[in-house]
C-alpha cells in the first residue's frame, strides 16, 4: 500500500462519525489558515533583508509553507498541488485581512485557532476517539490532505 493511502486510511479510522466529519470540513481549513495568519504576523523584515527582496509574500508563513508543500510532495505529488493552491489561498487571505486593519491579523488568527480547536475536540468527543495527532504529530498535516483527497475523488483526480 502506498504511504499516502496508509496515512489517509489511518487518519480516517478516527473520523467516521458524520458530525465529526462535518466539523473537520469546517475546522481543519480554519486551523490551517489561522496558523498561516499567526506565522504571517511575525515581522518579516529581517528575512526580506537577508534575501534582498521587498515583497509582501516574502515572509515566514511563505517560507514555512514551502516546507509544508515539500512534505506533501514526499507523500503525494498530486495532493501537493492541491495543498499548494490552498496554501496560496491562505497567504492571499492573510494578506487581505492584514490590510483591512479591523484587528491585528495575529488576533483574528488566534481567535479562529481557539474556536476551531474547540470544534475539533467536540467532534472527537462525539466520535468517541482521540484526535490522530495524539498518536503521531504528522497527522496535523494529514488532516488537510485527508480533506483534499475527498475533493480529488469527487473530481475524479487520482492522488
Amino acid at each position: 500500500m502506498r504511504r499516502i493511502n496508509a496515512l489517509l486510511e489511518e487518519y480516517g479510522e478516527s473520523h467516521q462519525n458524520k458530525t465529526n466529519k462535518l466539523i473537520h470540513w469546517i475546522c481543519v481549513p480554519l486551523i490551517f489558515f489561522s496558523i498561516v495568519g499567526l506565522i504571517w504576523s511575525i515581522p518579516s523584515e529581517p528575512l526580506r533583508r537577508i534575501l534582498n527582496i521587498d515583497w509582501v509574500y516574502i515572509n515566514w508563513a511563505s517560507l514555512i509553507l514551502v516546507l509544508v508543500v515539500i512534505y506533501y510532495l514526499s507523500i503525494s505529488s498530486l495532493l501537493a498541488i492541491g495543498m499548494l493552491l490552498f496554501s496560496a489561498l491562505c497567504l492571499i487571505l492573510a494578506n487581505r485581512l492584514s490590510g483591512l486593519e479591523i484587528a491585528p491579523l495575529w488576533l483574528i488568527s488566534l481567535g479562529i485557532f481557539v474556536v476551531a480547536w474547540i470544534g475539533q475536540f467536540y467532534g472527537h468527543k462525539v466520535e468517541g476517539k482521540k484526535p490522530s495527532f495524539f498518536k503521531d504529530i504528522q497527522f496535523l498535516l494529514i488532516g488537510p490532505a485527508w480533506l483534499m483527497h475527498f475533493i480529488y475523488k469527487k473530481l475524479g483526480i487520482p492522488y
